[in-house]
């Protein structure tokens, strides 16, 4: 998903790359792309409520345009990242301006987000046939830390697309999914548990091997940043994260999306968005990427987690499941918006390490397998 406007694409599947470069100097990586396919189902993205829904009425027009309430300066930023991020900031990640489609390829991988989210509801992906190897003409096709996102096995029985589905991941030599949502569903598809493993920005080690990331700090003024899409935080987790920031004495810096609680937006590069996770006093993130962010900068953070209800966007299946299986069920915030509480509980970064360099090893033993065999 390379060419989705997003950090979080472009960090991880230039991450799985680097990683597939790692397996050995004959080992020649492009990217291949996929044709976006027929969107099956609408999501509802949450709609604002009390004072916020005065406020929208009210917009200018260029704010309604954008539907954002912010300061028009950082709305002009907002605007200008979504329009030209794919021109400024794709080839830094060494994707070519046109696409390229069904390469005569040894191995295709497949993978890794939401590679497998048939069902969500942006014409950006829809159900593409591409993504679950139909017509590929590679000689092998594995996937790497492949998910469903939110498509729970629920809604993969009522799609009406299970023998679909199910015919595609049969045709791949070995499947790596990066969340139990996703392993539970492949199980029932295909008769087979597959591999599990870590997303790539955690498995390729950035800190220590990605000489982009800028090493002066990003900004002279203590921050705290806000990460996530656009106007997803409630009244209730604006406020809470307004009074963290006030106690910490820290300016509230916004990359990714503008929140009620922006005090700044910040437009900047993939690489030099890790290195604003690094000097940041602590992170309030709804994002599976931006806990990720957080964690291998051995940052304080609260992790906004939200279960699907009546359609509505919901990260509980990988943003809850990368919290629980690396154990930090305790930056998860609920409902209640309150990330002052989560913020200040110690983190043992330690124990974090230890459990990423095993799970390294195992992505290495992987990727390798799937390169090398015959």
């Amino acid at each position: 998903m390379q060419r989705i406007r997003n950090y979080g694409s472009s960090l991880q599947v230039y991450g799985l790359r680097r990683l597939l470069e790692g397996v050995g100097e004959e080992v020649e990586v492009s990217f291949v792309d996929y044709r976006p396919g027929t969107v099956l189902t609408t999501v509802a993205e949450p709609s604002p409520t009390g004072k916020r829904a005065i406020r929208d009425q009210i917009q200018s027009a260029a704010t309604k345009f954008s539907g954002i309430p912010a300061a028009p300066s950082d709305t002009i930023r907002y605007l200008y990242h979504r329009k030209t991020y794919g021109r400024r900031y794709f080839p830094l990640i060494d994707l070519t301006q046109e696409p390229a489609y069904n390469l005569d390829l040894d191995l295709l991988v497949i993978g890794s987000d939401e590679v497998f989210n048939f069902t969500q509801s942006s014409h950006e992906v829809g159900f593409s046939p591409d993504l679950f190897g139909y017509d590929s003409r590679a000689a092998r096709i594995v996937s790497y830390a492949a998910s469903f996102g939110n498509t729970t096995l629920e809604r993969v029985q009522k799609s009406g697309m299970e023998n679909e589905i199910r015919e595609g991941l049969s045709r791949f030599d070995s499947i790596s999914v990066r969340d139990e949502n996703s392993a539970t569903i492949v199980e029932y598809l295909i008769g087979e548990r597959p591999e599990m493993h870590l997303d790539p920005v955690l498995s390729f080690d950035f800190m220590t091997h990605e000489s982009r990331i800028p090493k002066a700090r990003q900004r002279k003024r203590p921050y705290t940043l806000v990460y996530g899409y656009s106007r997803r935080f409630s009244d209730e987790e604006n406020s809470s994260v307004l009074r963290f920031a006030k106690s910490n004495n820290s300016q509230i810096v916004c990359i990714g999306g503008i929140q009620d609680c922006c005090e700044r937006y910040v437009d900047c590069d993939p690489f030099a968005l890790i290195a604003y996770f690094r000097d940041a006093e602590a992170v309030i993130t709804d994002t599976f990427h931006g806990a990720i962010l957080a964690i291998i900068n051995h940052r304080p953070f609260a992790a906004i987690v939200r279960p699907s209800v009546g359609g509505s966007y919901g990260n509980e299946e990988k943003l809850g499941y990368l919290l629980t299986d690396l154990g930090l069920d305790a930056n998860r915030v609920t409902s209640s918006g309150d990330v002052e509480a989560v913020l200040e509980r110690q983190i043992d970064y330690g124990v974090i390490d230890s459990r990423l360099e095993q799970e390294r090893g195992r992505t290495a033993e992987f990727l390798a397998r799937a390169v090398r065999s015959p």
